[in-house]
């Protein structure tokens, strides 16, 4: 009797647990290694039964199944664990019927006899299909249009990129071109968006058919696609353009009922002679684009330089290889300036300001270099030092808190987050004293992914400023998005405050937007004692400025830390 209420109250836990994995929506099973078989628990239909198909019942029915592809990989994995090097955790897919296959994550784990000899495998079968789907539709968004399937900007600068090291490499001539699309905003507003959409779609697989399959096409923009012929002559990319020209202009684009005329310029720029890095390109490109369609469009241009933008270029060229060098040698450095309470004066926080050594141990202001590096496409690698310096300046001086400046194109790479995060991460009392000050010109241009890229560096512990403030079009609705701590008063309307009653209800506008959202304002370039008094009057949390103090190579300034009087405010007026 007392067996066979055991019995039963095993058989009821079994049921219990049936029902719980059941409504997990999880597959518990168990695998015999001496016998091979297989033993399931729970709703094994949606993950097996699909086309008719049964159950499998052994190790080998269900390896017969997992799709080749994948089998090598989980028999590595299985064999891992076997030998106890290893979890097992694994995801592959398996034939569920009509040639469908089903992505399943497993997860088990063996158990051992005396000997060390595995003897039978327990674990969860979880139906990941839907998940699968959704990471391969977000790695397709991560390379590619989502309208027309070509490479999207950053997938297309990358390609550009790598083009143009073969380019330097081996001495292969290459063109890239810009192909616009005219009056594309005039189609949508005439024949709606859906039609827009269907000509865009339609001149993609004309490109594809026009061009060689070796060309990279891309879309880095609503109204235009980009090419990459590499391997090219200059005079071979204006046959091909001039083709697509013609083409266009003598096939119309047939969307339904309505047959579209539709005429495209075209800007292009040859490299190696003509660019050296990707954004160079693509800005030398679109350039001429612009020059077309001023041109009446219809027509294609080539970006050439006259003679002295030829000179300010190779000056540009020398300019981007010393300081490529400067980063190998490591004389690039910090230059901080303070940053101060507007009321009683004592430091707040440094800025760190990029200079550079010369070859004979000049320092070389950021005006003389910075410009050059930003058209060259070079920003990221000041960006990544700057970024570095800084953090190393916050681990030698614990009493100091630092602000750094990105460029526009850096806040939208996420290589140059995954390193700060890299260096950051569980530092809280590294991360809790660096403000990232990022342009509002920049924030503009894609107030989401800006949002994103805030939110993750105050998930970090960082602060984060908007610079330039008041320079762009923020509005309420745009700086509760961002979720700033800071924003720093463009110095265009800081600059003889005291005396300029334009700007100065300007300032007042502009601090009460950033007082209804409790964020701190910094008033830069203050340079006399009558605009800082007049600032400090108004209720600007915070000045910077030559009055205070000019951005100073020297790190001893460092050891002041917060709270002290500026040490460099004699410096005012040099």
């Amino acid at each position: 009797m007392i067996d066979a209420i055991a019995k039963d109250d095993c058989l009821l836990e079994l049921e219990r647990l049936n029902r719980a994995v059941g409504a997990s929506g999880d597959v518990a099973y168990d695998w015999d290694l001496a016998t091979d078989q297989l033993t399931f628990v729970g709703g094994v239909a949606p993950l097996f039964e699909a086309g008719g198909q049964s159950v499998p019942k052994s190790g080998e029915d269900l390896q017969l199944r997992i799709s080749p592809e994948d089998l090598p990989r989980r028999r590595r994995m299985l064999s891992d664990h076997f030998a106890g090097s290893a979890t097992f955790d694994c995801e592959y897919r398996i034939r569920a019927g009509n040639g469908e296959f089903h992505w399943l994550h497993d997860r088990g784990k063996v158990e051992l006899s005396p000997a060390g000899t595995p003897v039978r495998m327990t674990g969860v079968i979880r139906l990941v299909t839907q998940r699968k789907k959704q990471e391969e539709q977000l790695q397709y968004l991560a390379n590619f249009d989502d309208l027309t399937g070509h490479y999207n900007k950053l997938r297309l600068r990358e390609a550009l990129e790598h083009a143009l090291t073969q380019s330097q490499r081996f001495g292969q001539p290459g063109v890239y071109m810009v192909i616009g699309i005219d009056h594309l905003d005039r189609i949508n507003t005439g024949y709606g968006y859906e039609v827009g959409d269907a000509i865009l779609v339609e001149i993609g697989q004309r490109l594809d058919h026009w061009l060689r399959a070796a060309d990279v096409i891309g879309r880095p923009n609503g109204d235009c696609f980009g090419a990459l012929l590499s391997v090219c002559s200059e005079e071979k990319a204006r046959v091909a353009a001039e083709r697509i020209i013609q083409s266009m202009r003598e096939q119309p684009i047939v969307v339904g009922k309505e047959k579209i005329h539709v005429t495209v310029s075209i800007g292009a720029v040859a490299f190696s002679s003509q660019s050296k890095t990707a954004v160079d390109s693509m800005t030398k490109a679109e350039s001429a684009l612009h020059h077309a369609k001023t041109a009446g469009r219809d027509c294609l241009r080539f970006f050439t330089l006259t003679e002295a933008q030829r000179q300010d270029y190779r000056a540009s060229m020398d300019i981007g290889e010393e300081v490529q060098q400067a980063l190998k040698d490591n004389r690039i450095v910090l230059a901080y300036q303070p940053v101060v309470d507007a009321r009683s004066h004592d430091i707040r926080y440094f800025e760190c300001l990029a200079r550079m050594y010369d070859r004979e141990g000049t320092l070389i202001p950021a005006a003389k270099f910075i410009p050059a590096i930003e058209q060259l496409g070079l920003m990221r690698s000041i960006d990544n030092r700057v970024r570095d310096l800084a953090i190393g300046a916050l681990e030698q001086f614990p009493d100091v808190s630092l602000a750094i400046n990105i460029s526009g194109l850096t806040a939208t790479e996420r290589s140059w987050q995954r390193g700060l995060v890299a260096r950051l991460k569980g530092r809280r009392d590294l991360a809790s004293r660096l403000i990232v000050e990022i342009t509002e010109t920049t924030a503009l241009m894609d107030i989401e992914e800006t949002s994103r890229f805030v939110f993750s560096l105050r998930a970090l512990g960082c602060e984060v400023a908007l610079d330039d403030f008041g320079a762009g079009f923020t509005t309420f609705h745009h700086l509760r998005a961002l979720t700033v701590d800071v924003v720093k008063i463009d110095g265009s309307f800081i600059r003889d405050i005291a005396g300029d009653k334009q700007n100065q209800i300007f300032i007042r506008n502009l601090l009460a937007l950033a007082g209804s959202l409790n964020v701190a304002t910094v008033a830069e370039c203050v340079e006399t004692k009558e605009d800082a008094d007049y600032l400090a009057t108004e209720g600007v949390d915070l000045l910077q400025g030559y009055y205070f103090g000019r951005p100073d190579v020297d790190d001893h300034l460092l050891g002041f830390g917060q709270g002290a009087r500026p040490p460099m405010k004699s410096a005012a007026g040099d």
